[in-house]
């Protein structure tokens, strides 16, 4: 395993520590109905260990450079990740495989998503600022 690959699944396990401890506090309203999800992205084939991803919390939205919109943009779909309007987008047919995966809950529900997408350009017409990770 690589140190990236070792350093994303430790936040991750962190961050769902942290909302677990958060929704064992008095104000689980408040922790229930948090919208949240993980997103990453893998770059090149299956074998590929070029993986980042960042936590995406809604409430209020932070997680990356694009939280705010990427958060929007869910809100309008009840958290679905299809149903994101498809940008008009003149990509090149450069085949760079960008696999983009999400999990997490967004209204009370759990939240699973993976597509690989022919490279970046054709992910960010299809999904928005969801996947929209700094490099």
């Amino acid at each position: 395993m690589t140190n990236t690959t070792h350093a994303v699944r430790s936040g991750l396990f962190a961050a769902l520590a942290l909302l677990t401890v958060g929704a064992s506090a008095p104000d689980r309203t408040s922790a229930a109905h948090s919208d949240w999800l993980y997103v990453s992205l893998t770059r090149g084939d299956a074998r590929s260990f070029d993986t980042r991803g960042t936590l995406l919390l809604c409430d209020p939205p932070q997680g990356h450079g694009r939280a705010a919109q990427a958060c929007a943009q869910l809100r309008e779909t009840g958290g679905d990740i299809t149903r994101i309007p498809h940008e008009h987008a003149i990509c090149a047919q450069i085949y760079a495989p960008v696999r983009a995966t999400a999990q997490g809950r967004w209204n009370g529900r759990p939240i699973t998503y993976e597509q690989t997408f022919a490279n970046g350009c054709v992910m960010t017409a299809r999904t928005g600022a969801v996947f929209a990770l700094s490099d």
